[in-house]
């Protein structure tokens, strides 16, 4: 099965003043049953990494290429997940977090 590598950015609130810690703290403790949707979507290698001067997230994962992530706004775990984030993040109008996918201009394997 192929997979293929994506990266997008992600944003905590400015307003929230413990915003980093917090993040760092809810992942510390992600739900299993979130990581296992994951999984079974097809997502595997997934890291987020933290500009902390900026509260900007970058995040890479891959995806295989039968992946389900097309369904994941619409899944309760997902949901869930996303209304315990919606404090600390960024988030668009629809309550999904607001994310921009990044293009890759170089790879070396």
């Amino acid at each position: 099965m192929s997979h293929e590598k994506i990266a997008f950015r992600m944003f905590l609130d400015p307003g929230h003043p413990d915003c980093v810690a917090e993040y760092k703290r809810r992942h510390d403790a992600i739900w299993p049953e979130l990581t296992a949707l994951l999984g079974a979507a097809g997502v595997s290698d997934y890291s987020i990494y933290l500009d902390e001067e900026n509260r900007v997230l970058f995040a890479t994962l891959r995806r295989s290429s039968q992946h389900g992530m097309d369904a994941l706004p619409a899944h309760p775990v997902m949901q869930r997940w996303w209304a315990h984030m919606a404090d600390i993040m960024r988030y668009a109008a629809d309550g999904t977090p607001v994310v921009e996918l990044l293009p890759c201009v170089f790879h070396m394997d």
